[in-house]
C-alpha cells in the first residue's frame, strides 16, 4: 500500500502522484489530524477550512 501524504494545496489526503481533488502535485508525508466531510454544504468545519468538496482532509499540512 503507499503511503498517504497530504496536498498541500487543498489538504486532500491521497496515495497518488497528483492530488484527485485539486490536480496539484506538491504533497507532503507530515500532516497532523485528519477530518472527514461528508456534507461540505452544510459542515461548519468545511466552512472554516475553506474545503468545497467532500472527502478526507488533513486538519495540518507542512
Amino acid at each position: 500500500m503507499a503511503k498517504e501524504k497530504a496536498c498541500l494545496n487543498c489538504r486532500a489526503i491521497h496515495s497518488e502522484a497528483k492530488c484527485p481533488k485539486c490536480g496539484e502535485s506538491p504533497a507532503s508525508d507530515s500532516f497532523k489530524g485528519r477530518v472527514y466531510i461528508f456534507d461540505h454544504e452544510n459542515s461548519e468545519v468545511a466552512y472554516h477550512m475553506k474545503i468545497k468538496e467532500n472527502g478526507e482532509f488533513a486538519i495540518k499540512a507542512k
